[in-house]
Parts: structure tokens; sequence; C-alpha cells
């Protein structure tokens, strides 16, 4: 009997112990939600499918859910966020593979009204009592106002960064950004030597527009200029505002002091637009001074002095001008300029006149042809050679219009000759990329041949290889216009490329001339020998006659004769002679002192 009461105690103090044990679990449970719930975040929990498995009030608000149970069992599929459920999914599975803990990473939502919500997201792997991996728990929290904060500071900061480094009128660099750059470039120069310009200007007579217009003129007529002078810069260059009225141009890399003066004239030109200011206009001229590193100055308060002191030489010589620091340098640039202006005179004028030299065939001393030449007569007692001015002519394209005169005058000329009756079969005629590149100029040569009465067949155009590899797909389509009206075409300089033989089959090619840079050394010189051999039998595989020029030796005669190269020109035979004495040679028809 009290067996059995001992244990109906027993257990009554077992089920208490129960109840009590369920007591504090729930407790626990309650407490752990309640913490859940009121951290002002998001949490939720999903299990190894990535289906949710639980969430706080604050989730279940952000996926308009109401209660807990109402989640178990969804998935990302099941949401208002379905169109990011793959990524959702990936992420939850990267978690659980990698078994790492992702941390505070942001991600952007659009809202239906198109605004962002910034979120800070951490997901870490859930595990169970044996450590095994059992889904993954998510933790977000909205940061779009320490987004738009952080945003706003930047913004701040920025603003006050540029009107510390930006001129106010003009938003043109200061002084103080103009300098830091200047010190870069300089030190880039040191690792990377290059020459580097600095153009510092002043507006001539400025104070009178201030004085005379306002000053509100004064600033609006400041602001045209700065927006003239930043259009003329590249982005690796730097116009800056010093103050006032002077400005200071960096030109970063410059390839010769041509280069600063190309810049400077384009400076000019553009000045001269009239400014227009209301009922008022006025016209504005710059002094500029130059100073190139490293020549006149190693750091930036050298050149930026050395260019200022050059700027006020340019004012005191009659203002609306440039100087170099070196005064020497200056000398040579107005002695370049003062050509070129000489050029477009003698072009009006026709100060030009051609010599030509005589292409013999070897194998019957007989004049075949003669390459024209064109001099400048520069006055009665100096002729000035091509190599002088023919570089200008390009750089300026009046090379095209002197080309034009070239042309017509060859034709002229070997029609003159053939009613004259001289054996000659045609005139070699150099052309210049900038003609050929002309929209018309298959046009403007088929009427040229018809307005002079010239047989196609008597002229050959000259063209070096490097031209045609600058622009071989215009160029072979020009060529063979060209070409189609009975016209020759010779290829000089052959062999100075190194990717011409790619287009040598698509042109319809004539002759190729061998440069005589492979026949000056080339009975010693194995290369040189190699090259030209390879050359004469190109030509010959692929039916195509070979010329070699600059022959000056016997002994280069002997060595073309013993390879297959039968046609030569070159001061051995003839120097380049005016039209009397080519006419001569002609008159002579076999040559018997070669």
């Amino acid at each position: 009997m009290k067996q059995g009461k001992c244990n109906e105690k027993k257990l009554l103090n077992k089920k208490d112990s129960c109840d009590n044990l369920e007591l504090k679990l729930r407790e626990e449970i309650f407490l752990l939600k309640s913490i859940i719930n009121t951290v002002p975040h998001r949490i939720f929990w999903k299990n190894t499918k990535s289906k949710y498995q639980g969430a706080n009030t604050l989730f279940l608000e952000d996926a308009n859910l109401c209660q807990e149970n109402d989640i178990i069992g969804m998935s990302d599929y099941d949401m208002i966020w379905a169109n990011k459920a793959d990524k959702y999914r990936a992420d939850d599975k990267h978690t659980m593979e990698m078994d790492i803990d992702k941390l505070e990473y942001e991600e952007s939502v659009t809202n239906p009204d198109g605004s962002l919500t910034w979120l800070s997201v951490s997901s870490v792997p859930l595990k169970n009592k044996n450590g095994e991996t059992s889904g993954v728990l998510g933790i977000y929290h909205d940061i779009t106002t320490l987004k738009e904060n952080e945003l706003n500071l930047k913004l701040n900061s920025d603003a006050l960064h540029y009107q510390a480094y930006h001129d106010v009128l003009t938003g043109l660099p200061n002084r103080l950004l103009f300098k830091d750059r200047l010190a870069q470039s300089i030190s880039r120069g040191k690792l990377h030597p290059k020459k580097i310009a600095i153009l510092f200007m002043d507006i001539d007579n400025f104070k009178d527009i201030n004085d005379s217009l306002g000053h509100l003129y004064g600033d609006e007529t400041l602001k045209i200029i700065a927006k003239r002078l930043k259009k003329l810069i590249s982005e690796s260059d730097t116009v800056s505002r010093f103050g006032g009225d002077e400005f200071v141009i960096l030109i970063d890399d410059i390839h010769n002091n041509m280069h600063v003066i190309d810049i400077i004239q384009k400076i000019e030109k553009s000045m001269e637009e009239v400014i227009v200011l209301d009922e008022s206009s006025v016209r504005i001229s710059l002094s500029i001074g130059i100073s190139i590193y490293p020549r006149d100055g190693v750091t930036s308060n050298e050149l930026l002095k050395h260019s200022d002191i050059a700027m006020y030489r340019a004012k005191d010589a009659g203002r609306s001008r440039y100087e170099f620091y070196e005064k020497e340098m200056t000398e040579k640039v107005l002695s370049r300029i003062k050509k070129e202006t000489d050029l477009r005179e003698a072009l009006d004028n026709e100060d030009f006149v051609l010599y030509y030299q005589p292409q013999f065939d070897m194998r019957n001393k007989k004049v075949i042809g003669v390459e024209a030449l064109v001099r400048w007569k520069y006055n009665e007692q100096q002729i000035i050679a091509p190599s002088e001015f023919i570089p200008m002519l390009e750089k300026t394209g009046l090379i095209v219009p002197l080309g034009q005169w070239i042309a017509k005058k060859c034709m002229e000329q070997i029609v003159s000759w053939k009613k004259q009756k001289l054996e000659i079969e045609r005139i070699a005629i150099n052309f210049s990329m900038l003609q050929i590149k002309e929209d018309d100029f298959v046009s403007y040569f088929k009427a040229l041949l018809k307005k002079t009465s010239c047989n196609p067949k008597w002229i050959e155009i000259e063209i070096t290889e490097s031209q045609v590899m600058e622009d071989p797909k215009h160029i072979i389509v020009t060529l063979n216009a060209i070409h189609a009206l009975g016209v020759k075409l010779a290829i000089d300089d052959f062999g100075t490329g190194y990717s011409f033989l790619t287009y040598l089959k698509r042109l319809p090619i004539d002759k190729i001339k061998i440069d005589r840079s492979f026949i000056s050394d080339i009975v010693r010189n194995e290369e040189d020998k190699s090259i030209v051999k390879a050359i004469i039998a190109l030509s010959v595989s692929m039916n195509i006659n070979v010329i070699a020029e600059g022959i000056e030796t016997k002994s280069q005669e002997k060595f073309l004769l013993e390879h297959g190269c039968y046609i030569m020109q070159g001061f051995l035979y003839s120097k380049p002679v005016p039209v009397r004495e080519i006419e001569n040679i002609l008159k002579l028809k076999y040559l018997t002192n070669i």
C-alpha cells in the first residue's frame, strides 16, 4: 500500500517537472520570438531547399503576410519579389555550400514609384545539433537614409573640392590645379622623356573692355574666350585661368615646335571671330609666351616664370603675337612661317619648275621614260629641292593644288614631245595621298587627260608603298579606276614597308621601284643583296616590271644586271635636269656613254 503511494507521488513529481519544463520552454520560445520581433531588422530563415521556416513581423510586413504560419513552406517564387527569386535561391545555395557567413553587403531594391531602397544584407548558414548545415538565416535592414546622407556628404565634398580647384567665373582649372597637373606631367616626363609646352596668354587691351563696357561684359568676354580655348585642346592637355585676363595652356606631350605653332595658329584663328555682347561687339587678340620642358626649365615655377617673361616680350614687340622664351626659336619659327607664306605666293605665281630624270633600259641603252621632279624657284639664284618644301605642302594641304599643276604640266609636256617625234614611252608623276583621297580624283584625272589631249598610256602614276598602307581599301578602289583608263601604276620605295605584300596582288601594278636605300650599299651588304634579289624574283613571278633607282656606281649596275633587273635610274646616268637638257638626251635615242 505504501509502495503504491510512493509510485503515485513519483508520477506526480515527474508530471510537475514536465509541466515546468514545458512552461520554461514556452517562455524561452516566447522570449526568443519577442527578441526577434523587437530587433529593428528583417529576419527570416529557410531550410536547405530554400523554403521559408519562419520570419519576424517586420519581414512578414515586407512580404504582405499576417502571421508566421503563412510563410512556412513558401519559397521566394511565391513572394511579391518573385522576379528576384532566382538570385535569392542562388545566394542561399552559395551560402550553404561554401559554409561561410556573408555579412553586411549592400543591395538596392526598386520601388513601384521608381525610387530606390538600399538594404544592408547578411546571410549565414544554420546548423543542426550535429553541426550539419540545415538551412540559412537572413537579416537585412533599410540603409536608404544612410546612403542618401553619404551621397549628400560626397556631393558637398565634391562641390568644395571643385570650388577649391576651379575658377568660379569660367569653370576652368585654376592656378592651383594647373600647377598640380603640370607637376604630374613633369614627373611623367622624367620617367619617360618627352617635351611639354606652356602657353602663357594675356588678352590685349582687356582693360579697355572693362572701362568702356563694364565688368559684366568683361566677365562675359572671359567666359567666351574660355570656351573657345577649351575646344582647341585635347583631353590630355589643360587650359586654366590664372586670374584677371590671364589664361595658361599645358600641352602635355609635343612632337616638335611646329606642333605648338599649329595650336597657336588655331588659337589666333578662333580669336578672329567677333564677340557680340548685346548691342556691342569686340575683337580680341592675345599675346602669348611659350616655354618648353625641359629646355626652358625643369620645375613648374621655372616653366611658368619663363613663359610669363616670353609673353611680356610678345606684348613689348607689338601685341597680338607670340614669343618663345628662347629668342632664337622664335626667329626659326618666324622663318618657317615666312617660307609657308612664300609657298602660297609661289603657287599663285607658278614659281615652280619641273626637272626630269631619265629611266634607261640597259639591254639596249635606250631611254624608255622620265620621272618628273618639281623644284621651287625661290628667287633668281636659288632653286629649292622638294625635300625642303613638300612636307610643308603636305601639312597645309597645298600639295593638292601643286599636284594638279604638276599633272597638267606633265601631260602637256609629253604631248609636246610626241608631236616633236621624240622617242619616249611615258612620263612618271609622283602623286600625294591627299590628292588620291580627294573624292573627285578619278573624274578630275579623266577630265585632265581629255583637256590636254594626253593618251593615258603615256602617263605613269608613282605612289609609295607607305602611302598605300595608310588607307589600302580606299586606295585600291581609286587606283583600279585610274588603271582602267589605261594609266600605268608604279609603286615607289618598294621594300621599305612591312605589310604591303597582302595587298600587292589586289593592285593593278605595272612596275615596282626598288628603293635607293637597298641600292646604296648593295655591293657590300648581304642583307640588301638578299632583299633586292627577292624583289626582282617577286616581280618576275608576278609579271611586273622592276626598276632600280639611285644607281651611282658601275658595281651597283653590274649586280642588278646579273640578277635580272634591266631598267635603271640614277646619277650614274643623269641627274634630274631641266626640260631642254632632257630633250637633248631624248634626241640621242641611244646613249653610248653608259
